[in-house]
């Protein structure tokens, strides 16, 4: 009877039935191409970009930073935190065993008796219970469980896709405001060098008061200019410094900004974003635990039903405990299911039914983001592009101004006010020019952040490494 009973309940199971949805990826709809593109590119989306820089300090920056980022590192964390709660829960899944042991002494006076008496009372057991998951409420929560923990691993990809675009991006902002310091500090020391100058001629009476005024105001400019440069580029240092993982302090330089290599276009279809980007990996992630968590919700308008048992032997002596005579078993099934529940489960199924709605738009809308941002990258490192190449030729046309206004000057042709204009106009489309420079690298490390690709895969392997490193070196916790 035993047997047959154990046989019907093990057929139960596994004709089991998954309430609630199952997951299908929700159809969407991807633009045929992008407004810009570049059909020449090779697809690198799934290389070390930031190596194409060709600036071994960057490729140490990015190393440093995906071993010590303490952002990275708490992501890491939480991928273990959220593998605990899969073990949790999928252990559910399996039978629960468990030992104990009692001994007791009690003193009672029994009814009718004159007198109390002392009992001596000894237990060993072993017992065991498993839930029998014939609506799939174990198995949806196990479902929602594992997603939740492959999203934590997503969340930890796409940290590491923002953390190599902000090292980068610092650093180029970091040369570019070393080349602007660079720009500044020329100017003032030519302008110095001319008020040198003009102080003589003052003072051997050839120019006017005016002019060694309107001289000095444009070398004082230039020192001026100078210091909100460094506490940008101090700033800057501090800020890198923080995603490397360490105290604020000095940056190693490489090669300058106009040395650097820009990176080539990565290509790609629009439909490779959802494969490729962590964010979108992640929110689908979200929406499958929501989906599952549907089901786990609406089992429980169906009956529990768990198997019981307990082995063991029980005596009044303990020499006498593990005799044959002492043996005792228990084993049961019962059966729960709820009758009236006030709209308890109903308000559950109501909740999940609602994230998961919200999980599905937050999911779609992670899509078109996407889709915007690498479209707003494209556009932008080609206007860019078209911007530095005019603003490079004022440049160059603003260095033929200067010299020839200054030669004008020299010979009596003009006032020094053309020298000023001159001088004044070109240090201002210099400094543009550097600032472009930057505006330029940004885009295509914006471009490569919004594509994705394997290199976050790789600049992962780097993390991954380190982690390894150190759990092997881990001595574990002490004792004293």
């Amino acid at each position: 009877m035993r047997k047959s009973l154990l046989a019907a309940l093990l057929a139960l199971l596994a004709s089991g039935c998954m309430i609630g949805p199952d997951y299908l990826r929700p159809q969407v709809e991807t633009p045929p191409a992008w407004r810009l593109s570049d059909k020449a590119a090779n697809d690198l989306a799934n290389t070390a970009w930031w190596k194409q820089f060709d600036d071994p300090v960057l490729d140490d920056l990015v190393n440093n930073a995906l071993r010590n980022n303490h952002d990275l590192l708490i992501a890491t964390a939480r991928i273990d935190e959220f593998a605990g709660r899969y073990g949790i829960v999928r252990a559910e899944l399996f039978p629960q065993v468990g030992a104990g042991y009692e001994a007791s002494r009690q003193r009672a006076t029994l009814p009718g008796a004159s007198s109390s008496s002392t009992y001596n009372s000894y237990q060993a057991v072993i017992a065991a219970s498993w839930e029998i998951d014939i609506w799939g409420r174990i198995r949806r929560l196990n479902e929602a469980a594992k997603a939740q923990l492959l999203a934590s691993e997503d969340a930890r990809r796409a940290v590491i896709l923002s953390l190599v675009g902000r090292v980068a991006a610092a650093y180029i902002n970091l040369r570019d405001l070393d080349r602007q310091l660079e720009i500044a500090q020329a100017t003032a020391r030519s302008r110095g060098e001319s008020y040198d100058v003009f102080q003589e001629r003052y003072l051997g009476g050839v120019i006017s008061t005016l002019e060694l005024s309107q001289n000095k105001s444009q070398y004082d400019e230039a020192l001026a200019s100078i210091p909100p440069i460094e506490k940008a580029i101090a700033q800057q240092e501090n800020g890198l410094s923080v995603l490397l993982g360490r105290n604020p302090g000095p940056i190693a330089r490489g090669k300058n900004i106009d040395q650097l290599t820009l990176p080539t276009i990565p290509a790609g279809l629009p439909s490779d974003l959802l494969e490729r980007r962590p964010d979108i990996q992640l929110a689908e992630q979200k929406l499958i635990a929501a989906n599952a968590l549907i089901g786990a919700a609406k089992a429980a308008y169906f009956p529990t039903i768990s198997l019981t048992g307990l082995l063991g032997y029980a005596s009044n002596g303990l020499s006498q405990l593990f005799n044959s005579q002492s043996k005792v078993w228990q084993y049961s099934a019962p059966i729960t299911m709820p009758i009236f529940t006030a709209g308890a489960i109903a308000g559950q199924v109501q909740e999940a039914e609602a994230a998961q709605q919200q999980a599905l738009f937050a999911y779609q809308r992670a899509i078109q983001e996407a889709f915007r941002e690498v479209n707003d990258a494209l556009i932008n490192q080609d206007r860019t592009r078209q911007q530095l190449r005019a603003q490079k030729q004022q440049v160059q046309a603003l260095q033929q101004y200067s010299a020839t206004a200054r030669l004008r000057y020299d010979n009596g042709y003009t006032s020094y006010i053309e020298v000023l204009d001159a001088e004044r106009s070109l240090f201002n489309v210099q400094l543009q020019y550097t600032q472009t420079q930057q505006t330029q690298f940004q885009a295509m490390i914006n471009l490569y952040l919004a594509m994705g690709g394997g290199w976050v895969n790789e600049a992962a392997g780097v993390a991954d490494a380190v982690t390894a490193s150190d759990a092997a070196h881990d001595p574990g916790p002490t004792t004293r």
